[in-house]
């Protein structure tokens, strides 16, 4: 069990790693070039489009990281385990106290200031989405050398 939990974990963290650093740095940025008469549908469309996209991957993620703290495969440090599942309530709370209002305002038209904050205060979630990566891939590894 402990090595399904280990390989679901690292799939999400990795795929949600990927998502964030696409996000951060291509998606972002582009909001500013979108006209301001389309931006509502192309924010509602954004909305519609990437919410199943991490509505799978982040609950995956977050109960593996758990269940993992339960479950600890064998020769793996589980200080890591620890540390990579407290990551996950900044990312979470910055996901819905920051991100998702931010969305909410630019469904409703392209706001420079909602826009700015958006893209600055995701930073925050790429980083500890880049760090969770490096801490679980360290795990990963001390799983396969045990």
């Amino acid at each position: 069990m402990s090595v399904a939990l280990l390989l679901a974990q690292t799939a999400a963290t990795l795929f949600m790693a990927g998502v964030i650093w696409i996000v951060q740095t291509v998606h972002y940025p582009l909001f500013a070039g979108v006209g301001r008469d389309e931006f509502r549908e192309y924010a509602q469309g954004h909305q519609r489009r990437i919410t199943p996209v991490v509505g799978i991957a982040m609950p995956v993620e977050a109960v593996t990281a758990v269940l993992l703290l339960h479950f600890t495969p064998a020769g793996v440090d589980r200080s890591l385990l620890v540390v990579g599942a407290i990551l996950l309530l900044p990312i979470w709370l910055s996901t819905a106290l920051l991100q998702v209002p931010a969305h909410r305002r630019l469904s409703a038209g392209y706001d420079d200031r909602a826009a700015s904050k958006l893209v600055l205060t995701n930073w925050l979630r790429t980083s500890l989405w880049s760090v969770r990566s490096v801490l679980i891939l360290v795990v990963l590894a001390q799983a396969i050398d045990a």
